[in-house]
């Protein structure tokens, strides 16, 4: 039997700080109608994968997508906070945008440029939000070898942390992840592969 892991990952269904343009982690922040239909959509892509286990981060929209998506798959659903969304400090909810194109900025450092030192106000530097990821991401491969699991988290902290392992740089950058929409990240105990959605 392989012992290769793969994490069907996904960014979280369609919420309300996505649709006010709101900056920063906001675990508080909920699924939107139409988030809910994706999620149960997401689900029934992964019906055929053989699911053991859905990751989610504990913020509210990432856990409510998960729990739709369990009443599909019948799997159980692990909150984890390491893969919650880039912290912003004293800018988290902000919608002005110039902080908007200053998290844009920050983003566009540690994914193309490589600098981690950058950080939108007082918030995570990509550092921190590098090791979070890495290290939950991690974590759950060394769970489930020669297994598949679910893994709900964000866009701009799953980047992040996917560019660490796959080596994504500027072959994403410009192509954010959709909503609700699986795509395989595969570690065969020694090395990472991601597929990018849209081919990249």
């Amino acid at each position: 039997m392989s012992d290769r892991v793969r994490l069907l990952c996904l960014r979280h269904a369609e919420s309300e700080n996505v649709m006010a343009g709101a900056a920063g982690a906001l675990p508080l922040a909920s699924l939107t109608a139409k988030g809910r239909l994706q999620a149960g959509e997401a689900a029934a892509r992964l019906m055929k994968e053989g699911i053991s286990r859905i990751y989610a981060s504990t913020a509210v929209r990432a856990r409510q997508t998960a729990e739709i998506m369990t009443r599909t798959l019948m799997v159980d659903v692990v909150p984890l906070r390491d893969l919650v969304e880039v912290g912003v400090g004293r800018s988290e909810g902000a919608i002005d945008p110039a902080i908007r194109a200053r998290t844009a900025a920050v983003l566009r450092s540690w994914i193309v440029d490589g600098n981690l030192e950058e950080a939108v106000s007082d918030g995570e530097d990509g550092h921190a939000v590098t090791a979070r990821i890495v290290g939950a991401l991690t974590s759950i491969a060394a769970q489930h070898p020669g297994a598949t699991v679910a893994v709900v988290g964000h866009v701009a902290s799953l980047t992040t942390g996917l560019n660490a392992l796959c080596g994504l740089g500027q072959q994403v950058w410009g192509a954010p992840l959709p909503h609700a929409v699986p795509f395989a990240v595969e570690y065969d105990g020694r090395s990472w592969r991601c597929t990018w959605p849209g081919g990249c």
